[in-house]
């Protein structure tokens, strides 16, 4: 693997904090503030016989969501939304089963600003064309290198580039409520990507595709409240001994030993979800990997759940999921 680094105040409670404590909450203020909640907006109360008038409550920070519409060498596509607006990591998977998935929760494409793109290889941007050219509205977010590599090869129309933003690697750029950050991966296409998104005070990283954990890839994941990662292959398998070599080059892909050691050697009390992404069809299952990660984060004491609400979810210390290769996963909201 490359290069990794290694980790081996007390606030004071303010003048009035023990008195705003103890006072009781007006029930419309309590039930506006929920409303704030989930529009991410501020709410406005107007507290019958009070002589100040309306009442500003600050809202919680708005709530992220997320789900896959299919993760692995068939295609892969995820989605990072609001209740504002949302976007797309990939384009490997058809338009018609994103329609879907989203539909399921009632959201639509036109919730969709754009699309972030990793890397050039066919299983990220087989559909990025058609999505565009069908919702026009949505821009295609990716390097100049990276669209020079799509467009040299791959048989896609040149009209691509009308849809196209230039972003730089280590260059935020800001849509609505988020803030992307595009950071360099050890991979075989061109220009390869992870995303790092900040909204509120949270951030997601994701990086699909990696043959090794680079030092820019490691800062930016070690940040994140929520995780995206690769985890290919058993080390052991099938494959010829070629393709082997190819996988387990540090411009290749991910095994589940690697994923596992790395995620336990990161853990920090603000990482919540952990996706697990591009399983090997051929050679690998979501039991394996998530066993080998599972295994690992247990070993330095942790509570694992799986994801689903469930009692014990919430009250594990990290929810780990394996997405699935071909299908839509569910909509997660993405606790704090």
């Amino acid at each position: 693997m490359a290069k990794r680094i290694n980790f081996s105040s007390h606030d004071m409670p303010g003048l009035f904090d023990d008195f705003e404590s103890s006072m009781p909450v007006h029930p419309d203020i309590e039930r506006h503030a929920r409303l704030a909640g989930l529009t991410g907006g501020q709410a406005e109360v107007k507290v019958d016989g009070d002589p100040l008038g309306p009442v500003v409550v600050k809202p919680v920070p708005n709530k992220i969501v997320f789900m896959s519409f299919g993760s692995g060498s068939s295609g892969n596509c995820a989605y990072i939304g609001d209740a504002r607006s949302g976007f797309l990591i990939d384009a490997g998977v058809d338009c018609k089963r994103i329609e879907r998935g989203l539909n399921e929760y009632g959201l639509d494409m036109n919730h969709v600003k754009g699309i972030c793109i990793t890397h050039d290889h066919s299983d990220h941007m087989r559909y990025a064309y058609s999505i565009v050219r069908k919702y026009r509205h949505i821009r295609l977010y990716c390097t100049p290198r990276t669209l020079s590599g799509i467009l040299r090869r791959h048989s896609v129309s040149r009209r691509i580039m009308d849809y196209q933003v230039n972003i730089y690697k280590e260059i935020p750029f800001t849509v609505d409520n988020f803030t992307f950050t595009a950071f360099e991966v050890m991979h075989d296409g061109s220009d390869n990507a992870g995303f790092y998104v900040e909204h509120d005070n949270r951030a997601f990283a994701f990086a699909t595709d990696l043959g090794c954990i680079s030092e820019r890839a490691d800062y930016y994941m070690r940040r994140a409240d929520y995780l995206m990662i690769e985890s290919n292959m058993l080390r052991f398998g099938p494959y010829p001994e070629y393709l082997k070599a190819r996988i387990m080059n540090v411009n290749g892909h991910l095994d589940n030993r690697m994923t596992a050691e790395y995620l336990a050697s990161i853990y920090a009390d603000r990482l919540s979800y952990v996706f697990l992404c591009h399983l090997s069809h051929d050679n690998n299952t979501p039991e394996i990997a998530l066993n080998e990660s599972r295994t690992a984060l247990e070993n330095i004491g942790l509570k694992v759940g799986g994801g689903m609400d469930s009692p014990d979810d919430i009250g594990a210390d990290i929810q780990l999921v394996a997405l699935p290769r071909f299908d839509c996963s569910r909509l997660y909201t993405l606790r704090i």
